[in-house]
């Protein structure tokens, strides 16, 4: 279900700073989120809100995905925040704090007059989601949600953990919720790293972050982008091994076989699969990097 479309930096900005989100037009993020839950002070909700809606009707974000994460509908803003979301119809909605499957449903449900393309991201940030994962990701196949964002901070205050830089107590976590996002086939998106300045301790996050398997990550600040975009992106020599594997296949002769040696390594038919999504991928973020 996931596309090949690139989703390595993913950059919260605060719906409430108008600035911020010019800002952002110019950057090098895969995608947007207009905030307008904990970056938005409650006084300042309502005007976030008009200013996301506004955003993305004027577009001008190039090739960015946008996104708008709404506050809970549990909250006084939640329920007007996702009317206007369905209208505005941005590329996907952010919705924080699920529980279980009843919660995407409703999420759903209060999407349904926005355009057929507007995605359902789900926020797992929930001691709760933790142990309901599979049957919140197998949501996808009955609703719009095509994406996990973990949300660690929320989620270590409900827990009453430490944030320690391996991030220890949340591996469990972090293993799971890529296993069910790949069974339903949704985009994975780690959970922001706190510390702005912080960019050896960023990059270490970033590859414990792909070496679990995730697509790409959410960031607080613009200075996060480039590591991203850079460890979440095809290796080079995995990519030209990867066109290597393809090219073997396609010889006539080895059409029938299920196991080949391609410069020394073992290809599988499952190795040409992941050999084919690699490409893919490598080859949509060239296209996006060229016109952005």
């Amino acid at each position: 279900m996931s596309s090949h479309r690139p989703r390595r930096s993913v950059l919260y900005m605060p719906a409430s700073n108008a600035r911020a989100i010019e800002k952002a037009k110019g950057l090098a993020c895969d995608v947007v989120i207009l905030d307008l839950e904990d970056a938005v002070a409650p006084e300042a909700k309502a005007e976030a809100r008009a200013q996301a809606v506004a955003a993305v009707q004027a577009g001008g974000f190039g090739q960015r995905e946008v996104v708008i994460r709404c506050n809970a509908l549990s909250t006084p803003w939640g329920e007007e925040d996702l009317k206007a979301a369905a209208r505005a119809g941005p590329d996907a909605v952010v919705v924080p704090k699920i529980q279980g499957p009843a919660d995407i449903a409703a999420y759903d449900a209060a999407l349904a007059a926005a355009p057929a393309k507007t995605e359902l991201w789900a926020m797992i940030e929930t001691c709760p989601a933790v142990f309901a994962l599979e049957p919140i990701a197998a949501m996808a196949q009955a609703s719009r949600l095509r994406a996990f964002c973990l949300g660690l901070n929320d989620l270590a205050k409900e827990m009453n953990c430490r944030q320690t830089p391996g991030r220890e107590p949340f591996l469990a976590v972090l293993t799971l919720a890529v296993a069910a996002g790949r069974i339903y086939g949704l985009t994975l998106l780690d959970s922001v790293f706190n510390g702005i300045d912080d960019l050896e301790g960023l990059e270490a996050a970033c590859r414990q972050g792909a070496d679990f398997g995730f697509d790409g990550k959410t960031i607080i600040h613009p200075s996060h982008i480039e590591a991203c975009n850079r460890v979440f992106g095809p290796d080079p020599g995995e990519v030209e091994w990867a066109r290597a594997v393809i090219a073997a296949f396609n010889v006539p002769e080895n059409g029938g076989k299920g196991a080949l040696r391609v410069e020394g390594r073992l290809a599988e038919r499952l190795h040409l699969a992941q050999a084919e999504a690699l490409v893919a991928r490598a080859e949509a973020i060239t296209a996006r990097e060229a016109v952005r």
